[in-house]
């Protein structure tokens, strides 16, 4: 039975107005609830007064209980019928919490994307757990997905490392310094300027030596990138290349196109501009809303070359057509919608996020300057090794490395995940790392004590879940009940949040049931009923942690 339907439909048969249900901050005020403000209008009464009437006059199959709190109409379920349609849809579906409501769509995911100079810093990493996280939930709702990496081969940044290596052929490790100690020399010898245009110059136009130059250091980036955030659980179906675009002559027939809308000119510093008046957005984040697409030379910039991407973007996305963006190119992304427009193509969807913020303004980074993901990460390894031991000393060898990992990058996961992408996360290592309250560590450790609970528990009767009645089992089965609409919100705004902290409520829930609730020491049914009760939480709360990219581990 469908609660939120059944009460729906009966005050759908009083009132014409729309009917909105809420669910109350607490379940002491019920299960669901109805603002009768909506029908004072129709009614022609104070809300309070069409709450009393409605109150007594509803009659509900499923509904224990209806009853008017001021304004408001309060309807509490059936406790026990609750329980066997909620658990038994649990167990029986091992996908529960999905709505496939992407069945037969399709949805592309453009993430990380940062420039191939060097390892990624942490800020930018955050651009890749949301990126994952939405994947995931993609995926979970039935899309059928394709991932993509939008890898800049052709800027400054990779004619000065081809400079800087003065052809040999750096490390992955040596890409970053050499990258900063090239760009110190440019600030003391400005000319060296000119020569990372003119060698740019050369690559544009096809000299053999300068591509495969560039090819072979960009190569190197991107493997070693790779490695850092598969070993993170990031993975990619296509690293798109900005060169491309460029040698396929895309980037001229993007110019070509764009010259019909008459809104293309050569400024006093004779570049390419697309003249962007008439763009709300634009107009409100720059004095002269223009967007450059060509040096003074005739080089292409950035933009022209993402204007040809996102045009393939839009001709492969056959449904969600999504962009994770930093907020501090907001201004930059309607400038490209604005042009977009132009070329009679949708802008993508886009998910900005803010920053990343280290509490203590401490960490152990190999440069100084960034902070590194691989630095981040290990230091979280040697966190987590160091909260392990304190709980359990002398602990040691590969399943200790192992579970040191599993906590340390769902801890990192998780702190960054909980936060709406549009505030900025201070991230507070002893926060994060803690076995209690909004943490990673906190929700795994929910996961693991199920896990032994259900390793201890012998099989059972099949279980009667109509005993299920007391608070804290109702107020656990209840967060159970709501996963699939937790899904289907997180999905349609994009928002990983939502479910970083559901997994937390529910993990507090078990841990409120645990406390209150004996298992393994109950008797007849009420064992058999509460261990079930623990396999659908400990289903429930992996699909969550899944979502997140985080691993659920079955022993801490």
């Amino acid at each position: 039975m469908d609660f939120k339907q059944v009460i729906t439909e009966a005050l759908m048969k009083e009132s014409k107005a729309e009917i909105v249900l809420e669910v109350p901050p607490n379940t002491e005020l019920g299960d669901f609830a109805f603002p009768c403000f909506l029908l004072a209008k129709e009614h022609k009464k104070n809300p309070a007064q069409i709450a009393q009437d409605l109150a007594k006059k509803l009659k509900i199959n499923g509904i224990a209980k209806i009853e008017a709190k001021g304004p408001y109409i309060n309807f509490f379920v059936d406790k026990s019928l609750l329980a066997m349609q909620v658990l038994d849809k649990i167990l029986e579906n091992k996908n529960f919490g999905s709505n496939q409501s992407g069945k037969g769509k399709h949805a592309l995911i453009e993430h990380t994307s940062v420039n191939p100079n060097a390892s990624p810093h942490v800020g930018r990493a955050r651009n890749s757990m949301i990126g994952d996280a939405v994947v995931r939930m993609l995926r979970f709702e039935g899309y059928k997905t394709d991932v993509h990496y939008f890898v800049n081969d052709i800027g400054k940044q990779i004619a000065m490392l081809v400079l800087g290596s003065k052809g040999k052929k750096p490390t992955f490790q040596e890409l970053l310094q050499l990258y900063v100690d090239f760009n110190k020399k440019v600030e003391e010898h400005p000319e060296l300027e000119q020569e990372v245009l003119a060698l740019l110059k050369k690559l544009e136009d096809g000299d053999l030596k300068v591509k495969k130059e560039f090819r072979e250091i960009v190569d190197t980036c991107i493997k070693g990138q790779k490695a850092i955030l598969s070993e993170f659980g990031i993975e990619f179906d296509s690293f798109d290349y900005e060169s491309d675009y460029l040698f396929n002559k895309t980037t001229e027939k993007v110019l070509a196109d764009l010259k019909k809308s008459n809104k293309m000119f050569t400024d006093e510093q004779n570049r390419t501009v697309l003249d962007l008046k008439g763009f709300k957005e634009v107009e409100e984040g720059m004095k002269s809303p223009v967007l450059v697409l060509t040096r003074n030379d005739g080089t292409s910039l950035y933009p022209l070359r993402d204007l040809a991407y996102s045009l393939d973007k839009a001709a492969w996305a056959k449904g969600r057509n999504i962009l994770v963006l930093g907020e501090d190119q907001k201004l930059y992304f309607h400038q490209i919608a604005a042009a977009l427009s132009f070329l009679k193509a949708e802008a993508p969807e886009p998910v900005h996020y803010s920053f990343v913020l280290i509490a203590d303004g401490k960490m152990s980074t190999r440069k100084g300057t960034v902070v590194l993901l691989e630095d981040f990460m290990h230091e979280a390894v040697e966190k987590a090794k160091s909260e392990i031991l304190a709980r359990e000393p002398g602990r040691k060898g590969k399943e200790f490395e192992a579970l040191a990992r599993t906590i340390a990058y769902g801890a990192v996961k998780y702190g960054i995940l909980k936060v709406s992408p549009d505030k900025n996360v201070t991230f507070d290592w002893e926060q994060a790392l803690s076995f209690e309250g909004d943490s990673g560590p906190y929700v795994q450790y929910a996961h693991a004590r199920i896990c032994s609970i259900l390793h201890k528990a012998e099989k059972g009767k099949k279980p009667d879940f109509g005993m299920l009645t007391h608070k804290a089992e109702a107020n656990l089965i209840n967060k159970l009940a709501i996963f699939p609409e937790i899904v289907a919100q997180a999905t349609k705004q994009l928002s990983p949040h939502s479910i970083a902290n559901y997994a937390k409520e529910l993990a507090q829930e078990f841990t409120s049931f645990y406390h209150e609730c004996p298992v393994l020491t109950s008797e007849g049914g009420m064992k058999d009923a509460r261990v079930a009760l623990c396999k659908a939480s400990k289903q429930v709360l992996a699909s969550a942690l899944e979502l997140l990219g985080i691993d659920a581990p079955e022993a801490m």
